[in-house]
């Protein structure tokens, strides 16, 4: 295989951006323009999701306030899917709610049980303006929903209720990663 093959090669890893930056508490713009830029945003989103070992990424989570998200992840049969969405829209979310344990990129270290519904549709484009539907099942359906969650300024934090919420954000105001100045 060719490394031009492989998401995220030519990618280039930027900073993540973590819990209390405004542009993860924002809604993100539609994505416009459909030209170079963009794809170069794809290749650095998978360069920087892989580098932090993640299953998904969304633009607001490198500073970049744009309604597009990458993915790498398995669902609960262990088939991976991957690829990118740009203007993504939850479509439907159904089947059983499963309150399963959750991380995030932004908040590296923590986890919470979060409630996902456990299928999930997307509809959006490609970097190309190509439409696609994208069906998710099981952890995959989590994904999908934690990842449009990202581009409407919601983290999976603010998803978690009561003693677990108190929990995650005391873990938070201890976590080393916070940096000077971050509201608590």
């Amino acid at each position: 295989m060719r490394n031009a093959s492989i998401p995220g090669a030519h990618g280039r890893v930027r900073p993540l951006t973590l819990l209390g930056d405004p542009v993860l508490h924002a809604p993100c713009d539609q994505v416009t323009d459909f030209g170079p830029e963009l794809a170069t945003l794809v290749e650095d989103l998978f360069a920087t999701m892989y580098a932090a070992q993640g299953v998904g990424l969304a633009a607001n989570q490198v500073g970049e306030a744009l309604r597009v998200f990458v993915y790498d992840c398995p669902d609960d049969e262990d088939v991976r899917h991957l690829g990118h969405v740009v203007n993504p829209r939850l479509v439907e979310t159904d089947g059983v709610v499963i309150r399963g344990p959750e991380g995030c990129l932004s908040l590296p270290g923590l986890e919470a049980g979060t409630e996902r519904y456990d299928h999930a549709v997307v509809e959006g484009f490609t970097m190309t303006g190509e439409p696609l539907t994208i069906h998710g099942t099981g952890f995959f359906a989590r994904c999908l929903q934690h990842e449009c969650d990202h581009l409407e300024g919601t983290v999976y934090a603010d998803r978690v209720t009561g003693w677990r919420h108190r929990r995650l954000m005391r873990q938070a105001g201890r976590a080393s990663w916070r940096r000077p100045g971050m509201p608590t």
